[in-house]
């Protein structure tokens, strides 16, 4: 049973996801109390690995109102929570194929907060606009089934 908080919403239009990962993420207790609240946006922000850790970058929780000195940063780096294999995985896969690492959504699975993290290509310009153009087409084949 998962409730889902936020999801990227250029991940799918910029990305052509090739695998997705579930990791946990360390917060602080002000940060899990902005998230309850929904106070999360994932829109801008990317993955990387440095030193065997996985970090997530650009992800901005907002401070939370009753939270006075122990608020952290909004765009703080967060770290990923990985087992050893699953990070040597994506390290293979963004060096030699190319790929990147970015956020998909986060969610509540239990009392955890988790992030599904994305893996694969960036697309191109013409990739963009044909997945466009795809999704109207499917738009239009729908609407006039649905006419008939």
């Amino acid at each position: 049973m998962s409730t889902l908080i936020a999801k990227n919403p250029t991940a799918k239009h910029n990305y052509t996801i090739s695998d997705t990962i579930e990791c946990g993420i360390v917060l602080s207790g002000t940060e899990i109390k902005s998230i309850r609240s929904g106070k999360v946006n994932l829109k801008d922000s990317y993955a990387i690995i440095k030193n065997g850790e996985v970090f997530v970058l650009g992800m901005h929780i907002s401070p939370y109102e009753h939270g006075n000195i122990f608020n952290k940063d909004p765009l703080r780096n967060k770290k990923l929570l990985l087992n050893r294999r699953e990070i040597n995985k994506l390290i293979g896969l963004t060096k030699q194929k190319g790929y990147s690492l970015f956020p998909i959504s986060i969610y509540f699975k239990g009392s955890f907060v988790k992030l599904e993290l994305g893996i694969g290509k960036g697309k191109k310009l013409y990739d963009k606009r044909e997945d466009l153009a795809k999704k109207e087409a499917e738009r239009k084949i729908a609407i006039a089934y649905k006419n008939r």
